[in-house]
């Protein structure tokens, strides 16, 4: 058959697609997940508590090890370790907590200018204003939750080198049982972080894990560097 320019439609190939492909792409679509959830609402106490862990471990464990590097007294190095701990947990709450404090004045001094810019705007329905409001109060900072979750959890992540050097009198065998642990600890801390986060877990777990490890070597290297030249 042609055309009126003569061509024939018979060299044109027309695909329809199967009845069986279609069937396929609507039952994928319908069994694949839809997640909602906004993961960045995480983001405050998430970032507080993940970072005051990792500091928790890195800390205690560099200061720990750098004592370890120039005395061999088991006293010393728990005592180090335990005010590394105070001394770290409270300086993470006041840090946090000033921090998170400034976000709050930006964000409600902010809010205040929309409301005043608003306010000659008409609504039609109340119901939605509300919600509206409502929403805004619960995504505003919490400094209080940021300081107190920043605490605690160096606290948890400082008493795991503290732990595991407490009971081991053996000089070589406690700094790398303090090594061993506070290795675990980052990359299970790493890993925690990426799934509640919804990031990549194994990049995140890695990444964590090297920093603790150069932090200590870097301390334990220094430290005992000064402490062999006799000052």
């Amino acid at each position: 058959m042609e055309t009126t320019n003569g061509t024939s439609i018979n060299n044109h190939k027309f695909t329809i697609p199967a009845v069986n492909d279609v069937e396929q792409q609507q039952a994928s679509m319908e069994l694949e997940p839809t997640d909602d959830f906004n993961y960045s609402k995480r983001s405050q106490w998430l970032r507080a508590a993940v970072l005051g862990a990792n500091d928790g471990l890195v800390s205690t464990a560099a200061l720990m090890m750098g004592v370890g590097a120039v005395k061999q007294d088991i006293k010393a190095m728990i005592l180090t370790g335990f005010a590394g701990l105070v001394a770290g947990a409270c300086s993470m709450a006041i840090g946090e907590f000033v921090s998170v404090y400034s976000q709050l004045d930006i964000e409600v001094a902010q809010l205040k200018r929309d409301k005043l810019r608003d306010e000659n705007t008409e609504t039609t329905d109340e119901e939605e204003e509300e919600k509206g409001s409502k929403g805004e109060k619960e995504s505003l900072p919490n400094p209080l939750q940021a300081s107190a979750a920043s605490a605690l959890s160096f606290s948890v992540g400082a008493m795991v080198p503290l732990l595991a050097a407490s009971f081991i009198k053996e000089y070589k065998v406690r700094l790398g049982v303090v090594v061993g642990a506070v290795s675990l600890a980052l990359a299970v801390f790493g890993w925690l972080g990426a799934v509640l986060g919804r990031a990549p877990r194994v990049r995140s777990a890695v990444r964590v894990l090297v920093g603790g490890w150069l932090a200590m070597a870097i301390t334990f290297g220094l430290t005992k560097l000064i402490g062999s030249s006799g000052l």
